[in-house]
């Protein structure tokens, strides 16, 4: 029980020690680009999903709309995204990444993929799927806690 409960506490305090080492690298990553950390995970979360209504990528960047018209209008004249009109409703709007600029994320991150590729070598494919699933679960975890904290 003791070796588990330290184990437990090794576990969390590497999440933090990685949580604050992935931060100082997408600030050094923001600077290079001239953008705000929050500007970062709006662009990832674009990225990742495709192109999302203001709504829906207020939701998965858990931003409230009216700071994320704000982010959108900097990104767009930074010629990062783009806002297209969707269908007859002149109103609705998608945002999408413009692809060249994604490029340029992409080029800043590669260093830090491939020290990672470099890192995931040394496991076998069942730890992998182990870590992997503990990374994922951990993910659900905190987005159960954040769901909890709105409401309360």
């Amino acid at each position: 029980m003791r070796h588990r409960r330290r184990t437990g506490n090794e576990i969390k305090a590497a999440l933090r020690d990685l949580r604050i080492q992935l931060a100082l690298l997408n600030h050094q990553v923001g600077g290079s680009l001239a953008l705000k950390d929050v500007d970062l995970d709006c662009l990832d979360v674009l990225a990742r999903t495709g192109p999302l209504t203001p709504s829906a990528l207020s939701r998965q960047a858990g931003l409230h709309p009216a700071t994320l018209t704000g982010i959108l209008d900097r990104l767009e004249r930074a010629g990062w995204i783009a806002r297209d009109r969707t269908g007859a409703d002149r109103r609705s709007v998608t945002i999408r990444v413009l692809p060249d600029r994604g490029m340029e994320v992409f080029r800043l991150y590669q260093p830090m993929m491939g020290a990672m590729d470099d890192v995931l070598t040394d496991y076998t494919d069942a730890e992998l799927d182990l870590i992997a699933t503990f990374l994922r679960r951990s993910a659900e975890a905190c987005q159960r806690v954040l769901g909890r904290a709105v409401q309360e």
